[in-house]
């Protein structure tokens, strides 16, 4: 049994972390922090805990928190992590960071689309938490990147082609649609009931942040760099995401070939469910879960590829994911505590 620590436990993906966590037969939550509900009880902020957790939110210590936790998880806005995460801390403790702060190698990129980097030499040592790819590297490292929502899913649905020299790679396109819970638990006019309810709209066209780090980690299975189009949507419901990728063949190819494929590339990837041909993702099939749904198509009149995946964006794109990384890191098996049957109807 190891001890936990949650950092930004108020928050959706905090709160889902801690959901998942509590049903983990190998961890306790010992300790949650807040900036704004300090000394309140949890179940105070989410009612689904009354009786279930005694859990006080405290004032986060990270110092004090290395000593008595095993790893602590950081659901915090972007830019703070990086300001509270040293290598002194990395000595004492494990890191799996849910925010953007350490998923970009490249720190010139990620200055350009977020902030100023507090701890650029841990850049090099932080892995990108994406287990479907880089599960032997994540077992080996004290501060893990946790993927983006969007980009969890749109990686996922392109990696398998990367490599493959029959794709037109500057081609790529990416249209995406998520629930409102991506945005997060503050105030924001956009996601207002009445605001959000009954419409869909695209937002960030040509400027969302998910973008540099859907490109680096395909430009690094490509060996090439990669450039590509990602417009997301808000579209009204809670959870999931759904993401449509395009990509231009060179070469005639069928579907049965490009089945393949997939298949090879996810064929010991258990949250990874590569659906038969003819069918295609919907997020209501992998709500509450720890998924990645993947449809293929194939458009012989324009020759390109149809790839079509959806997550939970709160599990497999945030807390679930996270957990997923933790299972690696102490040598648990890699569903432990996630191997749940999506949630229907909802």
């Amino acid at each position: 049994m190891i001890k936990v620590a949650v950092v930004g436990a108020s928050g959706y993906a905090g709160q889902e972390l801690i959901r998942l966590l509590y049903q983990h037969p190998n961890v306790d939550v010992s300790t949650i922090t807040s900036r704004s509900n300090i000394n309140e009880r949890y179940d105070n902020s989410y009612g689904n805990y009354i009786k279930i957790s005694d859990l006080i939110f405290s004032e986060n210590d990270m110092e004090k928190l290395s000593e008595e936790v095993d790893v602590i998880f950081l659901a915090l806005p972007h830019g703070v992590a990086s300001n509270v995460v040293t290598e002194e801390l990395l000595n004492k403790v494990k890191v799996i960071d849910l925010g953007a702060d350490f998923r970009i190698r490249d720190v010139e990129v990620y200055e350009s689309w977020y902030t100023k980097h507090g701890s650029v030499p841990l850049l090099e040592k932080a892995v990108y938490g994406l287990c479907e790819l880089n599960r032997e590297e994540i077992v080996n490292t004290n501060i893990i990147a946790n993927p983006g929502c969007y980009t969890t899913c749109s990686i996922l649905s392109l990696a398998p082609l990367m490599d493959k020299s029959y794709i037109d790679k500057k081609s790529i396109v990416i249209d995406a649609k998520s629930g409102v819970t991506g945005a997060g638990r503050g105030l924001d006019l956009s996601t207002h009931y009445t605001e959000a309810n009954e419409s869909i709209k695209a937002y960030k066209v040509a400027s969302h942040r998910h973008t540099p780090e859907i490109e680096e980690q395909l430009s690094n299975i490509a060996r090439e760099d990669i450039k590509l189009l990602f417009t997301p949507h808000l579209v009204p419901m809670n959870r999931g995401i759904l993401a449509t990728s395009y990509v231009r063949l060179k070469e005639e190819k069928s579907i049965d070939e490009i089945y393949s494929v997939y298949e090879e590339f996810y064929k010991d990837k258990y949250f990874v469910r590569l659906l038969p041909k003819g069918k295609n993702p919907e997020t209501r099939w992998v709500k509450g879960s720890n998924y990645c749904d993947i449809g293929l198509n194939i458009d012989n009149r324009t020759n390109t590829i149809i790839i079509i995946g959806a997550i939970d964006n709160l599990v497999k794109g945030a807390a679930g994911q996270a957990v997923q990384n933790m299972n690696l890191l102490f040598g648990w098996e890699e569903k432990t505590g996630l191997d749940y049957v999506p949630m229907f109807p909802i």
